[in-house]
């Protein structure tokens, strides 16, 4: 036998003990190589980051801050509404339509005839509410004492038509802390928008000591939005509330079916700051109705007046 052909055959036989001393299996975070049972993780960094987005699962069992035809400038009825929220899973859709100072919205009459409305459908429960306008520094809103106290809900948002206050931060901190004391006002809607400048230290301080969530809102944090300097707010105010222990709750601002229940850019900044999973309400609808303000006061129907 030639010199060659010898050392083409150990060759040969090298390669076949290689083969059967490694195996590569491929997945979607890199390549795990077991070598004589010692185990070597090379991860692709691109593909890793890509799992661990894939991986971040928000459950949400109810929605927050949603609107209707009633709000002027969303698309679809309640029973759409209703539908599409248990098409996705969710146990419980809160209805917030924007209360009578935002143009195009509905009447007084709206809000005080909710009660007809039932609070079941398409086997989710519905919290019926509304978005308030906060009008000024001393925290006044646009639906009065008697009508909120009948609401399943309130969410309480600057809004640039509405609001007729000043808009320097101590100012628009002022307005914040104060209608925060309303017994009726449950959420503090898209802080982070930069037109109205808020100390988020102050606003999380106040937040804790009324049992106000405040919250993160997706629409608020689209990148093709109208409001300034979202993320970067809704970051500082996360690590803050982390900090401190304070609760936020998650809602998208849907203003069609579609958009229910998502969250892509809430995801983002939960991630980026490690937001604790127990510090968000709206992860299970049982603790959700547990700690809304009202229902912690017993503020609703009409049992406590400002």
């Amino acid at each position: 036998m030639s010199t060659s052909v010898i050392v083409k055959n150990i060759f040969e036989s090298m390669i076949w003990l290689l083969i059967m001393k490694i195996e590569c299996v491929e997945k979607e975070a890199g390549i795990l190589y077991n070598i004589s049972r010692k185990e070597c993780v090379l991860k692709i960094p691109k593909l890793q980051k890509e799992k661990r987005k894939k991986e971040f699962v928000m459950k949400i069992e109810i929605d927050t801050h949603s609107h209707t035809l009633a709000s002027g400038h969303a698309y679809n009825t309640i029973r759409e509404m209703a539908q599409a929220a248990s098409e996705k899973g969710l146990k419980a859709l809160a209805i917030t339509e924007h209360a009578p100072k935002m143009l195009g919205s509905s009447h007084l009459y709206y809000f005080q005839n909710l009660k007809v409305v039932p609070r079941r459908m398409y086997g989710i429960d519905l919290l019926l509410g509304s978005e308030l306008n906060i009008l000024n520094e001393k925290g006044e809103v646009d639906l009065p004492q008697d009508v909120l106290s009948t609401l399943d809900l309130t969410i309480a948002s600057m809004h640039m038509p509405c609001y007729e206050g000043s808009r320097d931060k101590e100012r628009v901190t002022e307005a914040y802390l104060t209608v925060m004391e309303n017994p009726y006002v449950d959420i503090i809607g898209h802080p982070d928008d930069g037109r109205f400048p808020v100390d988020f230290e102050a606003l999380a301080k106040q937040a804790k000591r009324t049992g106000t969530l405040l919250e993160v809102n997706n629409a608020s944090l689209n990148p093709t939005g109208f409001r300034k300097n979202t993320k970067q707010n809704c970051l500082e105010m996360l690590r803050i509330c982390k900090k401190c222990g304070v609760m936020v709750v998650l809602g998208s601002d849907s203003h069609v079916d579609a958009d229910i229940a998502r969250y892509p850019y809430v995801e983002e900044v939960l991630r980026e700051t490690d937001f604790p999973e127990e510090l968000i309400a709206n992860t299970s609808f049982d603790k959700f109705q547990r700690i809304l303000k009202r229902n912690l006061n017993g503020a609703s129907k009409g049992e406590k007046k400002l």
